[in-house]
């Protein structure tokens, strides 16, 4: 008897990933507005420093004497001078030429003293008004960016698929009000666009729907007759599953453009009864295929719509039963409630998945392999229905692959 191959082992996880270098030094890297604190407090030390020596040079030149003294004692008798600072011109026994260089040697000296007593006071108080200048441009800095982090709030609302959302920044027309009015324009065109595209997918949708209704009652009212040819009745089944294959796409695209929205109107609902719901519906083919499916479904209650949520979790188990291996599959379905968030998470053995392929996964009308493209497997629209969805109801969805195959699908809502 052949040994059965092993299954491919999955290729290792890149440590590196190129499409988003990392900066060798995050630390040197400072805020925008640290570099303008530094900016301000750096031209206000440099002129303080260049005041500061200019008053020094002045200062030196307005008390400097040149080597001559301000006088000279040409003639003295019995002439006592005492003087605390310069305790050479104390003496009796100087001659006339020595007393006068004492004297002119000691107000050099305090003319030197005054100067270094101006440097280090001026320094101080340098030091004191550079730490005041810091904290002064550090509160600026802030007032000026304000309106850039009032774009930014804008921007990450608007990333939740909040087109609606505009900026309306007042005050005086400078650069920072035409740059919130550029943006609130191009926010302006994005909504009427994407309101355009989710209305024409709508529309098509629901035209779609009638003459697709009506091709499948002719098909099963012409495949109940008895008397029909056995070509005629195979022919009916394959475009009788033709035409069902085609009211999948039209729900699906139905269902992509209307979960693109927010959720306006959001209820209480329980992830572990949709889960469960969603595991009863598919458990006749999961019992078919041979997978077992399986996993603790603990309550985790979210503000959603139920349908949509259901369509999560229908779409995920499907997945995980239809892209199964053939002998000794499983899924695993859980809920639970973990760091203040819903997750429900979905675990099955399959075929082995490339990390660099799961991207695509969530594209629609793409499929990772050939095996992927069968009729009897969807349309293609199951996982970007479930991202809209979920994006709609302010969560995500994270996929990664198993070792040994198949994937784990990961969605987290806000409770």
């Amino acid at each position: 008897m052949a040994s059965t191959p092993a299954p491919p082992q999955a290729p290792p996880k890149p440590t590196w990933d190129p499409r988003r270098p990392q900066a060798p030094f995050p630390w040197l890297r400072p805020t925008i507005r640290i570099r303008l604190t530094l900016l301000y407090g750096g031209m206000f030390l440099i002129a303080g420093i260049l005041l500061l020596s200019i008053i020094y040079l002045l200062a030196a030149q307005a008390i400097s004497t040149g080597n001559q003294p301000l006088f000279k004692i040409v003639a003295y008798q019995e002439l006592k001078v005492s003087s605390g600072n310069c305790p050479a011109i104390n003496t009796t026994s100087l001659s006339l030429p020595d007393f006068n260089d004492a004297i002119a040697h000691c107000v050099d000296q305090q003319r030197q003293t005054a100067l270094d007593n101006l440097l280090s006071r001026s320094l101080l108080a340098l030091l004191g008004l550079a730490v005041i200048a810091f904290a002064f441009g550090y509160a600026m800095a802030g007032r000026v960016l304000s309106p850039l982090g009032r774009i930014t709030r804008t921007a990450r609302q608007v990333a939740g698929s909040d087109l609606s959302r505009r900026i309306e920044l007042d005050g005086p027309d400078d650069e920072l009000k035409e740059l919130a009015d550029t943006f609130d324009d191009m926010l302006e065109r994005l909504q009427r666009a994407f309101t355009a595209q989710q209305r024409f997918v709508g529309n098509a949708s629901h035209e779609l729907r009638t003459p697709l209704a009506i091709n499948r009652t002719l098909l099963e009212v012409h495949l109940s007759d008895p008397g029909a040819p056995v070509e005629l009745q195979q022919l009916g089944k394959t475009l009788l599953a033709t035409n069902e294959r085609s009211e999948q796409l039209v729900e699906g695209l139905l269902l992509l453009a209307r979960s693109d929205n927010q959720i306006v109107e959001r209820k209480p609902v329980d992830l572990a009864e949709v889960a469960t719901q969603a595991v009863d519906q598919v458990h006749a083919e999961a019992e078919a295929k041979g997978v077992e499916i399986r996993g603790e479904r603990k309550p985790a209650v979210v503000q959603g719509n139920g349908v949509l949520l259901e369509r999560i979790a229908l779409n995920l188990v499907q997945n995980a039963v239809r892209y199964n291996v053939s002998e000794n599959g499983w899924v695993e379905v859980n809920t639970e409630v973990q760091h203040g968030q819903a997750v429900l998470t979905v675990s099955n053995t399959g075929p082995v998945v490339p990390a660099y392929e799961i991207d695509n996964l969530f594209e629609p009308f793409r499929r990772l392999r050939t095996e992927r493209t069968g009729s009897d497997k969807g349309v293609g629209l199951g996982l970007s229905i479930v991202r809209s969805v979920a994006r709609a109801h302010g969560g995500h969805i994270l996929a990664r692959p198993r070792e040994g195959g198949g994937l784990e699908m990961r969605v987290t809502l806000p409770l």
